[in-house]
């Protein structure tokens, strides 16, 4: 690539990493060991620059027991303190227990940050997963 340095840098990986990925890359086709650990870097890049600064994008998702407490009202309230970042929100029953939220989101990754650590001191919050990467 023009205008691209690259560098090269020894890293160790145990044994096991490396049979599992090789077995993986063979399944998915990829040929290159450096391009995969290049696309890992990547992808943790995006996965945790959110946390340090910047505007970022992305869905939070959240698995809770709709039993628990008054959880839905809990979720819903943060949900609307947060207005200027929450761009839409998907409610799936799971069970008769459990539900599924995934909260679009958008905007400065400190109050993205805050609406997480909201969410997740929520009683009957299950699980908290977050796919959220750079604002372009």
């Amino acid at each position: 690539m023009v205008g691209r340095r690259s560098m090269k840098v020894g890293v160790y990986i145990p044994e096991d990493i490396v049979e599992k990925l090789s077995v993986i890359m063979r399944e998915v086709g990829a040929e290159s060991f450096s391009r995969v650990v290049q696309e890992s870097i990547r992808l943790y890049i995006a996965e945790h620059s959110w946390r340090t600064h910047g505007d970022v994008v992305g869905a939070v998702g959240v698995l809770y027991d709709h039993e628990a407490g008054e959880v839905d009202e809990e979720l819903t309230d943060v949900q609307h303190r947060f207005l200027q970042e929450v761009v839409s929100a998907i409610h799936v029953h799971l069970d008769e227990r459990n539900c599924l939220l995934i909260v679009v989101v958008r905007g400065a990754a400190s109050n993205i940050k805050e609406l997480v650590g909201r969410i997740e001191k929520i009683k009957g919050v299950k699980l908290v997963r977050l796919m959220l990467m750079p604002k372009p």
